[in-house]
């Protein structure tokens, strides 16, 4: 089984793949840790990268979708797409190479939630510099304000990432370009799966493997 993973940052990915993948045993394949790895690894493809990137240039299309399609066949056709496809192009040429090779999608999982939603949550967030623990000013209140629980001097952080501008533009590059994927999917035929992202994290999790699960059985 083959399944992509989409959703604006904030969605949720990270916890609901990590349920995913256990659930029904695929190998989480991340873009952006799969080109660390490569370019760590010294592989031709991760040579590649780097000339881009050090050069200050996006990686090339083509290289990323060469470096999806290999982890795909390594991991036998049974994982989980995080972070990629994240544009139509992208999307279109990973198709090609599957059908090649007789694969193809199996289902989109999309994790919808308003944007107002996505900037509560993201510029709510505070970190510990010291042992990583994340809280939220509202959600996930720490003991003593301001500071860690388990390292009670250290003063808690907002990430770069996470302030409300930095938030608003990841926001617009998301519906700029990763959206569009969807509605992609959705005139290909593919099976998007529409998950309601707003709400506890246990009950997205129940929709999920409950359309999957629906999904598995239809064959």
């Amino acid at each position: 089984m083959i399944l992509v993973l989409l959703g604006p940052p904030g969605a949720g990915k990270g916890t609901q793949c990590k349920r995913i993948i256990e659930k029904y045993e695929l190998v989480h394949l991340s873009s952006g840790d799969l080109l660390r790895s490569q370019r760590a690894a010294g592989t031709e493809l991760g040579k590649k990268a780097q000339e881009y990137m050090d050069s200050g240039q996006l990686v090339p299309d083509r290289v990323i979708i060469d470096m999806m399609a290999g982890a795909i066949a390594s991991a036998g056709g049974n994982c989980v797409l995080d972070g990629f496809p994240r544009t139509v192009v992208q999307a279109q040429e990973l198709d090609k190479e599957l059908t090649g090779k007789g694969q193809k999608i199996d289902a989109v999982v999309n994790l919808v939630v308003d944007d107002a939603v996505v900037e509560g949550r993201m510029t709510g967030r505070r970190s510990c510099p010291a042992c990583g623990a994340v809280y939220h000013i509202d959600t996930l209140k720490p003991k003593a304000e301001g500071f860690c629980d388990k390292c009670p001097k250290q003063e808690l952080v907002q990430r770069p990432d996470d302030k409300p501008e930095v938030v608003k533009q990841r926001l617009v590059t998301y519906h700029q370009q990763t959206s569009a994927v969807v509605g992609y999917y959705s005139k290909s035929g593919q099976k998007v799966l529409d998950i309601n992202a707003d709400g506890p994290i246990d009950d997205i999790t129940a929709e999920i493997f409950a359309k999957l699960d629906s999904l598995a059985a239809a064959g």
